[in-house]
């Protein structure tokens, strides 16, 4: 059985994940911002909190990380949300897209035994390639 986190999984895209991997019989971790309104999905489902916006939140959680992981799945992010800055004083989107992820994936590096999938929007093709 693969062991999977994702990231974000309490809806969208992560919840649809989560929901297609538990179908498949693998174990999936749903990492949230509310544990309390994620009902996970039928199967080998565990609920945890994680706010990608604390860094205190993301050290507690690799923190209580124990055996391996398979795959880790940094789907959660933000979009369009008013300027704000986190408790650690950084500008949200930096802090939930990009630091959070970051420290998330060293911390539960010495337990990632396969892949690291890291999604992103299509904003990025609005990029200037020069």
């Amino acid at each position: 059985m693969t062991t999977y986190l994702v990231t974000g999984a309490g809806s969208g895209l992560g919840a649809v994940t989560a929901r297609e991997l538990a179908a498949r019989g693998d174990r999936v971790v749903l990492a949230v911002r509310d544990p309390a309104r994620v009902t996970p999905p039928p199967g080998d489902t565990e609920v945890r909190r994680l706010d990608l916006a604390d860094l205190a939140s993301v050290r507690e959680f690799a923190a209580g990380w124990t055996g391996d992981l398979d795959v880790l799945i940094n789907n959660a992010g933000v979009m369009a949300v008013p300027y704000a800055k986190t408790a650690d004083g950084f500008e949200t989107h930096m802090a939930v897209n990009h630091f959070g992820p970051f420290l998330l994936t060293s911390l539960l590096l010495p337990h990632i035994t396969g892949r690291v999938v890291t999604v992103s929007s299509n904003l990025a093709r609005r990029g200037n390639r020069r």
